[in-house]
């Protein structure tokens, strides 16, 4: 299959390849990156509330464990990948990881168990790393291995668009069932349902998989008996395949990873905590400018077949290190109201026993949505003071385009790269070899982009300047994109149309 024209029957059995495989690895992505999604409310169910920035530094510091974790579970489940095969190990990984998020949905509060809730958070956290650790090098392998030569950029971009589905499809849960409990209702326990459906999600993908059969590329290397013995050190081992993953992690994943947990965890990060853009039109502009941008991977795996991987994934990277700063600052300044004329008439307070909400609307649409609540904490009365922007019309299709733009570099760097990754190393060996680069780009250098970027933006404060940098968090991104553009352009060569995977 993998050199010629496919016949009506092989095409057909392709497609359910890639349905399975996708519909699987999209719902571990939706596992993982729910927690991401709701981080604002995870750090205030699961750690003090002393300090609302620290509170929610720990909970990007605990998302981001799943990610530091995730090459472990590269090597884990990518030896077992090489010596089981394929199928049977995104099993056990999808299984692993739906388990997990069910669980993180039964968990008590702070204010319930005390330390003890953001220690079981944090163990089931690492389990959800460890199983996509394991997930996505054996879906995209095992689609890479079905797929003709001339057409693996084309067929493998699908499962590139699952972890963007994912997150897309975890925002839309989140809204709807915030939108039938209540948000007050949602932010007590309504966020738990999220993480309980998981367990549906992953018994009909599992139900599916189970019906999938083993990588034909791998079968006929078991049938011939040419399993590696021992993948872990055939792949690290070798020197020339060690340079091999060093050239694919620092030459093209750290750099992919970056500009794609910028583009979209970061964006949204920046817009609710930064812009303090309302929490509802904070995920409706990541959701319309992910389902603008999604087929766009589709396109540009497409034309990697076409013109090669190289240059495709390495543009997106060096526009991204010249680009982020302008989009983010406009970003920044269409959602302030400093400088805008206040309709002092159409001024709404609302008052209730303990809470106190003004509203105040501007010349242009802007809202500005003031909350403050009192408590008593220790005997104390104690206050705190929410601030949201709800953005007039213009600013949120701007918003929504500034978002897109940023997307579409995501697509030019993550569309090509499965291709890219599985055409570098052989079929033996080549769960373990290709998914340590790409989990340690994207879950070490991408993962930790939201917690540092985010920790950059709380150190630029000062007392000469109390609100700080808003910028200073694209330092990182901008950083890790312009070494690896500079290192992939030496070091990479131009794949395309690869004839044989041997």
């Amino acid at each position: 299959m993998q050199g010629t024209a496919l016949t009506k029957s092989e095409k057909k059995n392709l497609w359910f390849v890639i349905a399975a495989s996708s519909v699987g690895t999209l719902i571990e992505w939706y596992d993982f990156y729910i927690f991401g999604s709701l981080a604002t409310i995870l750090s205030e169910q699961f750690f003090p509330t002393d300090d609302p920035y620290v509170g929610f530094l720990s909970t990007l510091a605990t998302f981001a464990a799943g990610f530091v974790v995730r090459p472990f579970g590269a090597i884990v489940f990518g030896r077992l990948g090489d010596l089981v095969g394929r199928k049977y190990t995104f099993m056990v990984t999808l299984v692993l990881m739906g388990g997990s998020t069910f669980a993180i949905g039964l968990i008590p509060g702070y204010q319930t168990i005390g330390i003890l809730a953001p220690i079981l958070v944090l163990i089931l956290r690492l389990l959800q790393g460890l199983a996509l650790g394991g997930e996505y090098g054996g879906a995209a392998t095992y689609v890479a291995e079905h797929a003709p030569a001339a057409e693996r950029g084309f067929y493998t971009s699908f499962i590139q668009t699952t972890a963007t589905l994912g997150l897309f499809v975890s925002i839309g849960v989140i809204l709807l069932v915030r939108q039938s409990v209540g948000v007050t209702e949602f932010s007590e326990w309504g966020w738990r349902i999220p993480f309980i459906v998981s367990a549906v999600l992953v018994a009909v993908s599992v139900f599916i998989r189970l019906k999938m059969s083993e990588s034909p590329l791998f079968s006929k290397l078991k049938a011939e008996g040419k399993v590696s013995k021992n993948p872990i050190r055939e792949s690290f081992g070798n020197k020339e395949n060690l340079k091999l993953v060093l050239i694919a992690l620092f030459g093209a994943a750290a750099g992919q990873g970056v500009v794609w947990y910028t583009g979209q965890f970061y964006a949204m990060t920046f817009i609710e905590k930064t812009c303090m853009v309302d929490f509802v039109q904070t995920r409706d502009i990541i959701a319309i400018a992910l389902l603008l941008g999604t087929p766009l991977f589709i396109f540009f795996g497409w034309w990697s077949d076409k013109v090669g991987r190289k240059y495709i994934m390495l543009a997106g990277m060096l526009i991204a290190v010249f680009m982020y700063r302008p989009v983010y600052d406009k970003m920044f300044s269409i959602a302030q109201v400093t400088g805008k004329t206040e309709l002092v008439n159409e001024r709404v307070t609302e008052n209730s026993p303990a809470q106190e909400k003004i509203t105040k609307k501007f010349n242009d649409g802007t809202q500005q949505v003031i909350t403050t609540t009192t408590k008593i904490v220790d005997g104390k009365e104690q206050r705190d003071m929410k601030q949201e922007i709800i953005l007039s019309n213009e600013a949120y299709w701007i918003m929504i385009l500034l978002v897109f733009a940023q997307l579409v570099l995501v697509t030019m760097v993550y569309g090509p790269i499965a291709a890219f990754l599985v055409e570098l190393f052989p079929t033996k060996i080549r769960y373990t070899s290709m998914s340590l680069p790409y989990h340690i780009g994207n879950g070490i250098f991408g993962g930790l982009t939201p917690f540092l970027a985010t920790f950059l933006f709380v150190q630029s404060k000062s007392d000469v300047n109390p609100e700080g940098d808003p910028l200073a968090g694209l330092w990182y991104p901008i950083a890790i994109a312009a070494i690896t553009f500079i290192i992939g352009m030496i070091f990479l060569t131009n794949r395309r149309k690869a004839e044989v995977m041997e």
